[in-house]
């Protein structure tokens, strides 16, 4: 990550009477320059609060109150700066569900993590995947509440000849008009033009809800249509908000982690990623092609990954210069800030309060959420955990590949299907991993909550029964003990899990 001179610089006046507190770009910045920091949200889920629902815990490593303290510290640093969300922000975490499924979206209402962003001020976002998972009609109405445009541009209602002649389902990108100041005080008028792209394979992953309805485009051929568009509109400056991960340089059509090619559609220049529920800039990235892990380079453009649910605020600094009319990139900065630091003895230590507003904006919903996990809908005689899910039968999965496999027989019954051999697959959806040392799941001996059963399957997910042939099965049991070694029977010490 690049080292910044420090994270706020102090200048005296002429007088001396007074200190402003000034990042360095701003403190650097010549009279034909403006500072411009760019601050970016990914993958919230719903985390309004520093709240596990599923422990039924207040926990320091979530939330986006949490993150608006970072966001406050910055707008007082920077000179010019704006906020974005990259997707993802409105299924995740019971109070999502709790909206979804027991209150529901009526005409007029807002959604609370709307009411929160609304509160903390963003100025635009774009669709992540699981903003389809309650279906159109209701992401419609939550995004009626957003003061801020939502913007995606290869998700269409009608298709046209060209992405170009595509009827969207949201805006493709939007223009914002800007005033900066540069280093001399004086201020420009600046076009920022946000274009949005969400993964594909929604069409597949919320078939149910999008088929017939819309349609989808490659990301970085959505692109290369509407760019150009965004530079006849009189765009300065150009923002990608790819909720896609970083992953191959290599392009393919229909890529879901598509960024890094997306990186090189000529006039972008800076990208927000995201759906990878990681942190970019850092070493995870490090040796993957046209990528520099360390400062947070894509094709020698800026980008960043603020983590997931609130945990990072990933950071974006542009010099920009003016030649005539014309603003250009000379200088970038990237950085993310987390929430939370984990100590060597994988205890946490909060690095940021909650600011009260942001969890005021939410605080009904949050109780009525509160309300709905702790009820109770059955009993447990012996634990349910997911601690060994990886390398012993686990209880957590055996219930769920149950509970599918006595649907699947009922719906079966009178069809052409019935008699046939059910096979259930079901995974360990907790099992540490990115979500930490504690993301297991954990339910104990008596009452079984609604928290429980939204713990044991977390997504809102459709069940599906396909028919398979045994080569089939063969090939599926293969692909799913690719995480194993081989190990030969009787030898000590041997590493099952392959990383």
């Amino acid at each position: 990550m690049p080292s910044h001179i420090s994270r706020r610089e102090f200048l005296g006046t002429a007088a001396g009477a007074s200190l402003i507190a000034l990042h360095p770009f701003s403190a650097r910045a010549a009279g034909n320059q403006a500072h411009l920091r760019i601050m970016e949200t990914t993958d919230l889920h719903v985390h309004v609060f520093p709240y596990d629902y599923y422990a039924d815990k207040e926990i320091d490593t979530v939330g986006l109150a949490r993150t608006a303290a970072h966001i406050a510290d910055i707008r007082a640093e920077a000179t010019n700066s704006m906020l974005v969300d990259n997707g993802d922000f409105l299924q995740g975490n019971p109070m999502g569900d709790y909206m979804a499924y027991e209150r529901g979206m009526k005409e007029g209402d807002m959604h609370p993590v709307i009411k929160a962003m609304n509160e903390v001020g963003f100025d635009a976002s774009t669709l992540g995947n699981h903003e389809f998972n309650y279906g159109l009609d209701f992401l419609t109405k939550s995004l009626a509440g957003a003061d801020f445009p939502v913007v995606c541009a290869n998700v269409a209602l009608e298709e046209g000849a060209s992405p170009r002649d595509d009827k969207t389902l949201v805006k493709p990108y939007v223009v914002l008009d800007r005033e900066v100041t540069d280093g001399a005080g004086e201020t420009h008028p600046l076009k920022l033009g946000l274009i949005g792209f969400v993964p594909p394979q929604i069409m597949t992953w919320d078939r149910r809800h999008l088929e017939g309805n819309v349609t989808t485009r490659d990301i970085v051929a959505s692109a290369e249509a509407w760019v150009p568009e965004m530079r006849e509109q009189g765009c300065d400056i150009i923002i990608a908000l790819s909720h896609s991960g970083i992953g191959s340089a290599t392009y393919s059509e229909g890529m879901e982690n598509a960024s890094v090619p997306l990186a090189a559609v000529d006039g972008i220049d800076a990208l927000m990623t995201g759906h990878s529920h990681l942190v970019f800039p850092s070493e995870t990235y490090g040796g993957y092609d046209a990528v520099d892990a360390e400062n947070g380079l894509i094709h020698g453009k800026p980008a960043t990954m603020g983590g997931f649910w609130g945990s990072h605020l990933g950071v974006i600094d542009l010099m920009l210069e003016r030649e005539g009319n014309e603003w250009r990139v000379v200088t970038t900065s990237v950085e993310t800030r987390p929430i939370s630091k984990r100590n060597e003895d994988r205890s946490v230590d909060a690095l940021v309060d909650s600011v009260p507003a942001v969890l005021a904006a939410a605080q009904a919903e949050h109780e009525a959420t509160l309300e709905y996990v702790r009820r109770a809908v059955g009993k447990t005689e012996a634990p349910l955990h997911s601690y060994f899910a990886l390398v012993a039968d686990d209880p957590s999965v055996q219930i769920v590949s149950n509970a599918q496999t006595w649907y699947i027989e009922q719906m079966m019954q009178g069809t052409e299907h019935e008699g046939l051999p059910i096979l259930s697959a079901a995974a360990p959806f907790k099992a540490g991993g990115r979500g930490g040392p504690e993301y297991y799941t954990d339910v104990p001996v008596g009452d079984v909550a609604i928290k429980h059963v939204s713990d044991l399957y977390l997504y809102p997910n459709t069940v599906r029964a396909v028919r398979v042939t045994g080569a089939q099965v063969k090939g599926w049991l293969e692909r799913s003990a690719g995480m194993f070694n081989q190990i030969t029977p009787g030898e000590a010490d041997q590493v099952l899990l392959n990383p």
